[in-house]
């Protein structure tokens, strides 16, 4: 029986039990492997649907309190596209089972541009140079994955 096992970087192997090998894979760990797998897809399941619920929650509240005070201002509509790109984030996790690395960047980079514009009047020119280079990095960080994305992207 050939069994595939998964190393602590991700990669799979086969491993072919030999006689005598103690991991070699019985019914019953195969019934508690599934078991175990089964559980993992149901808590991703709940804990996607918990954040995107968190989501929907706080980007209302956001919008009650935009309306209380008449209309919104930059930092409010910079937390709203916080809230669509986490929402999108989720999304995207709950149809393809993969979490994009651009959408955290991106989620960063408005994070600090909200900073940026909400705090400029206060802040040391120090910080603001910081803040516009971090900017700057994560900009480079996303075609950096784009570009890594689509030279060295696995087919499936």
């Amino acid at each position: 029986m050939i069994r595939l096992q998964e190393d602590d970087s991700g990669v799979t192997e086969i491993h072919k039990p030999e006689e005598g090998d103690p991991i070699a894979p019985t019914k019953f760990y195969a019934t508690i492997e599934h078991a175990g797998h089964r559980l993992v897809d149901w808590f991703h399941l709940v804990a996607l649907f918990v954040v995107g619920a968190m989501i929907i929650w706080a980007t209302g509240i956001e919008i009650l309190l935009i309306f209380r005070e008449a209309g919104p201002s930059v930092k409010d509509i910079l937390l709203l596209f916080i809230y669509l790109e986490l929402g999108a984030m989720v999304g995207i996790y709950f149809k393809t089972r993969k979490l994009p690395v651009r959408f955290l960047l991106y989620i960063a980079i408005t994070a600090l541009t909200r900073v940026l514009a909400i705090d400029i009047k206060e802040m040391p020119d120090e910080r603001i140079i910081a803040l516009s280079l971090s900017i700057l990095l994560l900009t480079v960080s996303v075609l950096l994955v784009l570009f890594s994305t689509a030279r060295f992207a696995e087919h499936e």
